[in-house]
């Protein structure tokens, strides 16, 4: 179910993507300071729009998901020790 909600997600953001890019057809020069680009408005809206989802990914993994790895990895070799501890307690009680 998951799967089909995220390709219709995709067929719609690829459909929505297309009608921007064909009604904004009019020409842009783009001046980087040291070169310069011309592309179509809704060619340029769409990188734009593209090159924020990819920056904003970025900081939001950099910034959030790695330190939660982090602290679930922690988690998780506490939890080894703790259950090896036990177990070797365990071992010796019973010996």
């Amino acid at each position: 179910m998951i799967r089909l909600i995220r390709l219709i997600v995709a067929i719609a953001c690829i459909l929505l993507g297309a009608i921007v890019g064909a009604l904004n057809t009019q020409p842009v020069l783009l001046d980087f300071g040291i070169a310069s680009v011309r592309a179509s408005l809704g060619l340029s809206v769409l990188v734009a729009l593209l090159l924020g989802v990819l920056v904003g990914g970025t900081i939001l993994a950099v910034g959030v998901v790695a330190p939660l790895r982090r602290r679930l990895r922690r988690a998780e070799n506490a939890a080894r020790a703790t259950r090896m501890e036990h177990r070797d307690m365990d071992g010796l009680s019973n010996g």
